[in-house]
């Protein structure tokens, strides 16, 4: 079986209902809050973290000596995460959305993907419970599109100029959830 509690403002008891719910059941109970930019259930389970995992999104990073300066990475970024100018790429890590567009439309593949930290996950043991949240570095500028086995959804049209982002969310919600999921066991998780 698997319970979920999602959405609705915040304070209205999300996280109590789902923690009280996971305690009253007992063993066999797998807990993910997936409110990585504020997870609290752990203040209330107070799991003993057994394995912390550093979660990245990649970023863009230009070997300049391969670069023909076309400018095609900057026509393709709908953040103004790239700036070419006359014989350099500037590059802003906070604007940037990890889509790979720049990558993808590189005539001299100059373009390498750099890993950017934005937060960890964390899992462990509570009262029999098995844990696991993420949680995001504090200060992040960007909520990054969600990734699917580690592809970001990304749809360019014909001209290559402009692209649509199918799902936005964190991509930690993602790690969160897949990180331990076997089957035969209650699966509670708070999504706030």
């Amino acid at each position: 079986m698997k319970i979920c509690i999602a959405s609705g403002k915040g304070g209205t008891g999300k996280t109590t209902i789902a923690v009280n719910l996971a305690l009253s059941i007992g063993g066999n109970v797998q807990f993910a809050d997936c409110d990585v930019e504020e997870p609290n259930a752990h203040i209330f389970l107070k799991p003993e973290i057994e394995k912390t995992e550093t979660v990245g999104l990649p970023i863009p990073e230009i070997d300049i000596d391969k670069c023909s300066f076309c400018g095609k990475c900057q026509e393709i970024c709908q953040f103004n995460a790239l700036l070419v100018i006359k014989d350099n790429v500037l590059v802003f890590p906070e604007l940037c959305h990890s889509c790979a567009g720049c990558w993808l439309v590189c005539p001299e593949q100059c373009i390498y993907q750099k890993k950017k930290d934005i937060g960890e996950v964390e899992e462990g043991k509570a009262n029999g419970i098995d844990f696991v949240h993420g949680r995001l570095k504090i200060g992040g500028v960007l909520v990054p599109p969600l990734s699917i086995n580690g592809l970001i959804p990304i749809r360019l049209s014909s001209s290559m100029r402009r692209r649509e982002h199918p799902a936005r969310s964190l991509k930690l919600l993602r790690e969160v959830i897949l990180l331990f999921w076997p089957q035969n066991r209650l699966h509670l998780v708070c999504m706030i």
